[in-house]
């Protein structure tokens, strides 16, 4: 793993300026109170929706497949506030950029870590499933105040922010392991202390995955995440970021571990994981990434859903 503490000198091309101009707005932004920036994610989100004809669309896809009981105004409703959630929460990001960590933790409360604390009184190996809300990256900023983490990641197209993002996330676990690494060395660091985040629910295809059912419909879901579990012996705990904005604070929720998550097979392992995240999603829907693909892959070879947009903005 390269150094990302520190800044590589071919990151100051000419050719990535404007991509340092879009960091340097952020840093003024993170000293907003949140009440202004989250104003301005309202009215970025609103431009997404009016602009964005391909994002607003998957996410009424998505709402079909998910919602079939929404009429099409509360679906289009739905999406408007969903790409709001996602504008507030870019520009939050500002914040794990630019402000300490001590001024994070007064604003992320932490529920569910006794769930974490009985595991690590047992010696047991922990995983985190965190979800795709469009907070999640405060989940790590939580969880690396009180436990030691580690996890995997993709890298960002964009070398700036790749950089500035996996900066941060250094911050808070002990290392990162990219993707391409593969999964032998995401159990071989399992170890009691020592947890594993790792992101589940994102349709990755047929291959290593099962249908099961993800509100009302079937999901191409990943069963690597039980194979983790029971390769490293490992107990799995649903976890998930949201925004009170009764509160302006961040909360970071952990569910209690999935029952013999690793000991059953594929179908009941990835129907009780995508249960436990519908759980949780459930409590603030349109802060979910109803941006990405979630329904790509179908069951019986059905044409991908994204590839032609029926629908009428």
């Amino acid at each position: 793993m390269a150094n990302f503490h520190q800044l590589p000198k071919n990151l100051l091309h000419p050719r990535y300026w404007p991509s340092w101009w879009a960091v340097a707005a952020l840093g003024l932004l993170a000293f907003l109170p949140w009440q202004a920036r989250h104003a301005l994610g309202k009215q970025l989100g609103r431009l997404i929706y009016k602009h964005n004809t391909k994002r607003r669309q998957i996410i009424l896809v998505n709402l079909d497949f998910a919602f079939p009981e929404l009429t099409a105004a509360e679906r289009e409703q739905f999406a408007l506030e969903n790409l709001q959630d996602y504008a507030c929460a870019l520009l939050d990001y500002s914040l794990l950029f630019f402000r300490s960590r001590k001024h994070l933790y007064k604003r992320i409360q932490l529920s569910g870590q006794e769930y974490l604390e009985q595991a690590l009184a047992k010696k047991q190996n922990i995983m985190l499933l965190l979800g795709h809300s469009v907070w999640l990256e405060f989940a790590p900023v939580a969880i690396g105040e009180q436990f030691q983490a580690y996890g995997s990641y993709k890298p960002f197209k964009n070398p700036v922010f790749n950089w500035l993002i996996l900066r941060s996330r250094l911050r808070d676990v002990q290392f990162v392991v990219s993707r391409e690494e593969g999964m032998i060395k995401l159990v071989r660091s399992l170890e009691p202390g020592k947890l594993l985040f790792f992101l589940p629910d994102q349709d990755h295809g047929e291959k290593h995955s099962v249908f099961a059912p993800f509100f009302q419909a079937e999901k191409s879901t990943l069963s690597t995440p039980a194979r983790i579990a029971k390769l490293g012996r490992a107990c799995a705990f649903p976890i998930m970021s949201f925004f009170d904005p009764r509160t302006g604070k961040y909360k970071v929720k952990i569910e209690p571990a999935l029952e013999d998550f690793g000991a059953l097979d594929a179908q009941e392992d990835a129907s009780n994981m995508n249960a436990s995240f519908e759980r949780l999603i459930r409590q603030h829907p349109t802060q979910y990434m109803w941006l990405l693909k979630l329904f790509k892959t179908r069951p019986k070879q059905a044409e991908n859903p994204y590839l032609k947009f029926t629908r009428h903005p």
